[in-house]
Order: C-alpha cells, then sequence, then structure tokens
C-alpha cells in the first residue's frame, strides 16, 4: 500500500466517523422525540448492569475476590461518590487476591 493510499483511506474513514458523529443532531436539530430523551436516561444504567453480568457470568465456587471487590465498590461508591475511585479500589483489591491466591 503506498502512502498516498493510507492518506486517502484515513480520510475517508475520517470523513465517514464525523458524518455518523453528526447524524443525530442533523436528524433531531428542532426537538428531540421523548423516546430518545428516555433512551439516554435509561440506558447508562442498563449497560452498567448488563456489564455486571457478563463480568460475574462466570463465577464458580471461587468468587470470594469477585464479591469482595463488588462490596468494595458498592460501598466506596456510596460513601465518597467518586467512580474512579471505587473502579480503581475494587479493580486493585481484585488483582491482590487473584495474585495471593
Amino acid at each position: 500500500m503506498r502512502m498516498y493510499d493510507a492518506l486517502i483511506l484515513v480520510i475517508i474513514s475520517g470523513a465517514v466517523t464525523a458524518f455518523l458523529r453528526f447524524i443525530p443532531f442533523i436528524a433531531f436539530s428542532k426537538k428531540t422525540p421523548a423516546f430518545i430523551l428516555y433512551l439516554g436516561r435509561v440506558l447508562p444504567y442498563s449497560v452498567m448492569a448488563m456489564l455486571v453480568v457478563y463480568c460475574l457470568r462466570n463465577t464458580g465456587a471461587y468468587f470470594l475476590p469477585e464479591a469482595l471487590s463488588c462490596l468494595l465498590v458498592i460501598i466506596l461508591h456510596v460513601w465518597k461518590r467518586n467512580t474512579l475511585l471505587s473502579i480503581t479500589a475494587g479493580t486493585a483489591l481484585y488483582m491482590f487476591m487473584i495474585q495471593c491466591a
């Protein structure tokens, strides 16, 4: 592949990506439908719930690291309301527990 071909490929990919990102603003420039506003409120929580279920789907008899890490994340998030802190601490605890086992 020549350099010009790669440059053209990057430009076209960037233009298509930008166009796809602008479509919602073009389509809903007047008034956003109530259904879209509803999805904007509900989907973040639904996606997080699905990610938790997906991550915990294969926990078998040795569920202690996962359970304690999830408990730490919940406690820290309720206490401090800091997502970065709670996720980082939960991940660190989980990694520590599986490395020491």
